[in-house]
């Protein structure tokens, strides 16, 4: 049997481009003139050359790249985590990015900045100047990054300020939600919130206590709780409010994550969703159209978020006034499986 610890090291190597200049015959000089198109190089020269580049899969690196030109032509897309929303963002980012003359370059802590306040500006501080030309920050908790490069924020925490920021009607999603299940005849609507500390959190109650309003009623804080926007956050919450002794008929969501969580625990509680218990959620994610049954959830459009930011992003940083801007999309409920009239 073979030893697999004896085996060499596979002999990874980045090619360089001196490699391209042996290969094709011609100085590094020569390869230089080729690779930023510059005169004095034959073009069957100029030919040969690009086709070993084309051959060996030279690139040369982002930083060689920023130093030559003071630009990568990179914009980054800055996430605390890949989740299912910022997921969607990075899908319409990419859509967004063809034929745009910029590459896209998608950072993440790995999870590990969490709730940590301030993780964009130390993103922004590793890639800034030599790896990206501008950035897009996903739910930043500040809106001050220091100014290295142009930045549009998608869904700040605190909600837009000076920085360019796109996000959705967070508050008439909401109202549409709650509006929706008071159509179908319920009363007690419970509420799982986002954390408070986030503006979409804050406007989405919002949005749940209005729509009361307008029907002549007044939103029941004992049917309220604080969800945390993640499924297994939402767990307990849930739990807590369909133990009640007169628990909800209905639950609104603040996100499809929360949403999930409750239909879990309705399951384990012995309930059916929605001859027992209605269940709205909020941002419609893939997941949400594939649980059983399908989730009834208000439309963020994510991946046009994420488009209309690159859109942005790539006015900003071709702008030398530094102008604010503001852009906010439409929200809309899908009517799916989960909600019923009581």
């Amino acid at each position: 049997m073979t030893d697999l610890h004896s085996l060499p090291a596979p002999a990874y190597r980045r090619v360089t481009i001196t490699d391209v200049a042996r290969t094709a015959g011609v100085s590094v000089a020569t390869v230089s003139k080729v690779i930023n198109g510059r005169y004095g190089v034959a073009a069957r020269t100029t030919e040969r050359v690009q086709q070993v580049i084309d051959e060996l899969g030279y690139e040369s690196s982002l930083v060689a790249r920023s130093l030559r030109s003071h630009r990568t032509n990179v914009i980054g897309i800055l996430v605390a985590e890949f989740e299912p929303f910022s997921t969607e963002i990075l899908k319409g980012t990419s859509h967004a990015i063809t034929g745009s003359g910029y590459e896209l370059l998608a950072y993440s802590g790995g999870g590990r900045a969490g709730e940590d306040v301030g993780w964009e500006r130390r993103y922004l501080s590793r890639l800034s100047g030599t790896l990206i030309d501008g950035a897009i920050l996903v739910t930043p908790t500040v809106v001050s990054t220091g100014g290295s490069v142009p930045v549009v924020a998608i869904d700040p925490h605190a909600g837009p300020a000076d920085m360019p920021t796109v996000d959705a009607d967070n508050f008439a999603g909401a109202l549409l939600a709650t509006e929706h299940l008071l159509r179908l005849g319920h009363r007690r609507i419970g509420f799982l919130g986002g954390r408070p500390d986030l503006e979409s959190a804050r406007l989405r109650e919002q949005g749940y206590r209005a729509a009361h309003e307008r029907a002549g009623l007044t939103a029941d804080p004992a049917l309220m709780r604080v969800g945390g926007y993640q499924r297994h956050l939402a767990v307990g919450p849930a739990r807590e409010l369909l133990s009640l002794p007169e628990p909800p008929t209905a639950i609104f969501a603040a996100n499809d994550l929360s949403a999930l969580g409750t239909m879990d625990v309705a399951r384990e509680l012995g309930l059916s969703v929605p001859q027992d218990l209605s269940v709205v959620g909020f941002d419609n994610v893939p997941e949400s159209a594939l649980t059983d049954p399908p989730l009834t959830t208000v439309n963020q459009p994510m991946q046009e978020m994420g488009s209309r930011a690159v859109d942005l992003l790539i006015r900003l940083m071709a702008s030398t006034d530094g102008c604010s801007t503001h852009v906010r999309l439409p929200t809309a409920l899908v009517e799916r499986g989960s909600t019923r009239a009581l």
